[in-house]
């Protein structure tokens, strides 16, 4: 077994102080966002981890792609059936998780989430590749499948179906509307004494701002 212990890094590109954070999380994620995407060294900046809880207690976690942000949240798409859109139907709440590495920065999002609009999921679905449009038919995701032979035959015959057709929108795949009720965002600093900034939702929808200790 190999022995991390002396695997360590210094941190100390930058700091996140109280002087400069915006009043609403979802502008501060907006210019961390910007800046992330703007960083040569991280080819997918939209790229988030998202935690559902599983019927057996234990927390699920996988990455996904942000396709878009507003004020109220966060949107991303998936299959319905899959053991994340049934972890969703039982439990409304997710975790969310950015990771910069070359920037030293994570942000850690609560959210309650809620499906979007049908008439928004098929906006999205229809403005996909159509080899994208084929996977997410293709795919009964999550379920046990005999061999990979039995996903390439199947979208061979659907390529043959809908040669010169419209896909549509499978019902049991659309987006979801992750909305933060708490937001933390964390900066990598020297002698692991990071700064960790939390906005917490109150009941007159303004945000509480604290600092937690590294």
């Amino acid at each position: 077994m190999e022995n991390l212990h002396d695997k360590r890094k210094i941190y100390d590109r930058s700091e996140l102080l109280e002087s400069q954070i915006k009043e609403n999380p979802m502008e501060q994620f907006r210019d961390w966002f910007v800046e992330a995407e703007q960083n040569s060294q991280i080819s997918e900046a939209n790229a988030m981890a998202i935690s559902t809880l599983e019927k057996d207690g234990c927390p699920r976690t996988r990455m996904v792609l942000l396709k878009s942000y507003t004020w109220e949240g966060f949107v991303f798409f998936t299959n319905y059936d899959s053991r994340k859109g049934k972890a969703i139907e039982s439990n409304h709440k997710a975790c969310l998780h950015f990771f910069w590495p070359s920037l030293e920065r994570q942000i850690i999002i609560k959210a309650n989430l809620e499906k979007l609009a049908e008439n928004l999921s098929d906006g999205y679905f229809h403005s996909r590749p159509k080899g994208s449009q084929l996977g997410a038919v293709v795919s009964p995701q999550s379920e046990v499948i005999p061999n990979r032979e039995y996903l390439e035959e199947k979208l061979k015959n659907l390529e043959k179906e809908f040669e010169n057709k419209e896909i549509p929108r499978p019902m049991n795949w659309g987006g979801y509307l992750a909305k933060p009720y708490e937001m933390e965002f964390w900066q990598g600093r020297p002698n692991r004494l990071h700064d960790r900034i939390i906005y917490e939702l109150q009941e007159d929808f303004d945000w509480e701002i604290s600092r937690l200790a590294p």
